[in-house]
């Protein structure tokens, strides 16, 4: 499960999909319908809010967004109607950790999308995330590269 940091507009179809898929299960998760996943460790910002539901809601309309401005029709009567204007304080060390992860993804599975993506030195957050300075969270399971 990866729920990027970085603004849904810089994934490619497969990475946009997989967000959205991910960020659903993320939701049940959040909302105790589910066994598996409870203690991943993307979530954990997501369970440091009053209202984890309204959070991650306001992070999957973003997506459904996104997907409806490409063309692509994703379903936003899957996202729980729970109510929530937050914002969540995010790393920059965390933002630029899943860009370099992100590329390398990218890199492999759609070399054309890379390229396009090489100028880009800092990308926009998801707008649910507000960024501060600091490090990569200690919650990221592979920290290879510190940032």
């Amino acid at each position: 499960m990866r729920l990027w940091t970085i603004h849904p507009q810089y994934l490619d179809a497969k990475g946009l999909v997989a967000l959205w898929r991910e960020a659903l299960l993320a939701q049940k998760v959040l909302q105790g319908l589910t066994r598996g996943y409870v203690n991943h460790p993307q979530l954990v910002r997501f369970r440091e809010q009053e209202n984890s539901s309204g959070a991650i809601a306001c992070y999957l309309r973003v997506v459904q967004e996104d997907a409806t401005r490409r063309g692509y029709q994703f379903d936003i009567g899957r996202i729980v109607s729970t109510p929530w204007n937050g914002v969540i304080q995010e790393t920059t060390g965390q933002l630029l950790y899943e860009w370099e992860h992100f590329l390398r993804k990218v890199a492999t599975r759609n070399p054309g999308h890379h390229g396009a993506l090489q100028k880009i030195i800092m990308p926009d957050p998801h707008p649910l995330f507000v960024l501060i300075d600091g490090k990569v969270r200690e919650w990221e399971r592979s920290q290879k590269v510190l940032i």
